[in-house]
This record gives structure tokens, C-alpha cells and sequence, in this order.
């Protein structure tokens, strides 16, 4: 069976593998104050060009945005989100149950645009009733989204200044981060992911780790007592070296942006077959999540050898899916679902 159905349906990247096992036997100090997860927050730093950023390493996604969005808001405030994004639609209500709204906004394709966030709060502070609502205190956005898109270095510039201009921090979801640095036509970097983010985090669950995302706080007065305040959300690994030793394998020799170009690379020979086959993408996504409107009998034959998920309930002709690559896609099981797709079509 060919897995499509998420980047992190295997274990980890056997390089990760191989560092974890090869230190198993080792003793070190607990809660990331081991000698590995001081080197992967060195690494972070140099990469991202911000010497002064406060890092701390947790297991997950939504436990990182849950533990990240709840540090920095106050208790009256909420966080600005796509309608789409992640905290809005499947993370069960985490944000809202640590007592903060998610304050959601139209999207195109995933993104959010700057005209519509500065429309947001100028007009949530132009209600003589502001007070008596929730305030919009943050701005959460995905790179890339949940539809695979990427935020331009303009577009997320755009966002940064409206964010900057109303003394908001912008926090950016980085859960798939390695495919968006990989995309092509990608046109930021790490440095610029750090410049313009106030907070945001390097996934590792999605992209070759066992689990693990590095929270960077580029502003590292925007959360007092970090440390604290992970351990209170129950985020804090006793054994934190895990988390170190994955995260400087990832990041040591470019490993994070082969991993990421190996799972774009083969995204867009699976979008390219089903387009020549006829289907059109129902977004353009560059990354490593592709969307697809089938006809539900083709859906079924492609279900004989590949596992995917539906995005939506299943129609009654057509049905729309998405297919995700990761480190562990293979070229030979692309081939094999291309080969099963031209079955199909030349029947």
C-alpha cells in the first residue's frame, strides 16, 4: 500500500533514527538542558540570523500553538486566523479552551491578505463597544497553509507591517515548514521567516522527525518565563535530549531542505500525471499537499493501492482528495500510482 494520507505516517528520517539510537545509552541532564538540544537552539539561531531568539523544543503542533498563542494574549484577547487555519478547524478547540477566541477571517486558497487584517482591527477599534468584545490580540497564519500554499515574502511582509503597526505579534505556523522553504517559486528564507515573525515554529513531526517542533520567539520579551509557562501546559520533556539530538540531525548539513525537496519533487509528478490526465488542481498548491476534484470511481481504483483521505465529505459522483508526500515517499510507489491512474484513464 502506497501512503498519501499525511507526512507523518512512517517513523523518522533513518538519519534521525540512527542519531537517537546511537546516543540511547548516553546520561544527560533532563528538560532540554542537555549539551544536544543547546546545539540545535545554536543551530536555530545561526540559521535564522537572530542571535538574541529564545527557543524552546515540544513534542506537537497543536501543543506548541496552544502553549505559544496562550503565553502571549491577555486575558481578554483573541487570535486573528484564516476560517481554514488549523487552530480554527482541527486542533478540538485548544486555544479556545485555554479561554481565547479564535477570531476567524475570510481566506483565498489558505492566505490571508494584510488589506483584510488591517480592515479587521480598524474597525474592530472603531466600534464605540470594543471594549465589551474580544480583542484581537495576535495574528496566526500557517507557511505553508492548509491548502499547501505559500505566502510570498511580500505578502508576508505586507503582514508583518500591519501587525507591527498595531503592536500585534505575528506568529506563524511552521508544521510544514520544510516543504515551503523547498517550494518552487519559494522566495524567503529562514532569516526572513525570523525577521518578520515575531514568533513561529520549524516543524519536525511533518518533516522527518519522530516528533518534535522548535518554537522560536524572535522577541524573546514577548513571553515572560518560556520555560515556565511550557511546563505548565504539560509541554516540558523530562528526557528533552530527544528532541535536541532530532532536531541537530535535521538542521545539520541541509538535511530539513532535502527532506523537504525529495516530498515537493514528488508532489509535482503526482500533480502533473493527474493533470495530464485531465483533472484540474482545486488549488495551486507548490508544496507537498496536492488537492484533486475525482470522479469517485477513480477514487475507488486508486484506493486498491494508495491510502489518501478525502478533503470533505465524499460527493455523489466527485469527490475532492489530497494526496501528501513526505521523506518516506518513494519515486517507485509514484510510479506505481501514475501507472494505476493511466490504467484507469486508458480504459
Amino acid at each position: 500500500m502506497i501512503y498519501l494520507n499525511s507526512d507523518y505516517t512512517a517513523g523518522a528520517h533513518p538519519s534521525v533514527m540512527d542519531a537517537l539510537s546511537a546516543t540511547n545509552l548516553e546520561h544527560s541532564v533532563g528538560y532540554g538542558l542537555d549539551p544536544y538540544t543547546k546545539e540545535a537552539c545554536s543551530m536555530i539561531r545561526r540559521l535564522t540570523e537572530c542571535p538574541e531568539a529564545e527557543i524552546m523544543l515540544l513534542v506537537g503542533g497543536t501543543q506548541t500553538n496552544a502553549t505559544a498563542i496562550d503565553g502571549v494574549l491577555r486575558h481578554h484577547e483573541g487570535v486573528l486566523a484564516a476560517d481554514s487555519g488549523h487552530i480554527a478547524v482541527h486542533e478540538a478547540g485548544a486555544i479556545e479552551a485555554s479561554g481565547h477566541k479564535v477570531l476567524t477571517l475570510p481566506h483565498t486558497e489558505g492566505k490571508l491578505s494584510a488589506k483584510d487584517v488591517e480592515r479587521y482591527i480598524t474597525e474592530f477599534y472603531a466600534d464605540d463597544t470594543h471594549d465589551h468584545m474580544v480583542a484581537p490580540g495576535m495574528l496566526y497564519i500557517s507557511q505553508p497553509t492548509e491548502y499547501g500554499t505559500i505566502y510570498s515574502r511580500q505578502e508576508l511582509e505586507a503582514l508583518s507591517d500591519v501587525c507591527r503597526h498595531h503592536d500585534m505579534p505575528l506568529y506563524i505556523d511552521g508544521a510544514r515548514l520544510a516543504y515551503a522553504l523547498t517550494a518552487d517559486g519559494a522566495d524567503f528564507t529562514l532569516a526572513d521567516i525570523a525577521r518578520l515573525a515575531d514568533m513561529f515554529y520549524i516543524g519536525g513531526t511533518k518533516a522527518g522527525a519522530l516528533f518534535g517542533e522548535a518554537l522560536v520567539v524572535t522577541r524573546p520579551r514577548l513571553v515572560k518565563n518560556l520555560f515556565s509557562l511550557v511546563k505548565q501546559h504539560g509541554a516540558l520533556l523530562a528526557k528533552g535530549r530527544l528532541l535536541g539530538i532530532q532536531f541537530s540531525t535535521l538542521l545539520r548539513d541541509g538535511l530539513y531542505e532535502r527532506i523537504g525537496r525529495h516530498a515537493v519533487t514528488l508532489a509535482m509528478r503526482l500533480r502533473a500525471a493527474l493533470q495530464e490526465a485531465g483533472y484540474d488542481a482545486v488549488v495551486d498548491s507548490p508544496t507537498n499537499q496536492q488537492f484533486f476534484h475525482l470522479p469517485n470511481d477513480l477514487i475507488d481504483h486508486l484506493h486498491m493501492v494508495a491510502s489518501f483521505d478525502y478533503w470533505g465529505p465524499r460527493g455523489a459522483t466527485h469527490s475532492t482528495i489530497r494526496l501528501v508526500t513526505s521523506w518516506a515517499t518513494t519515486p517507485a510507489e509514484v510510479d506505481e500510482f501514475i501507472a494505476v491512474l493511466k490504467d484507469y484513464t486508458q480504459r
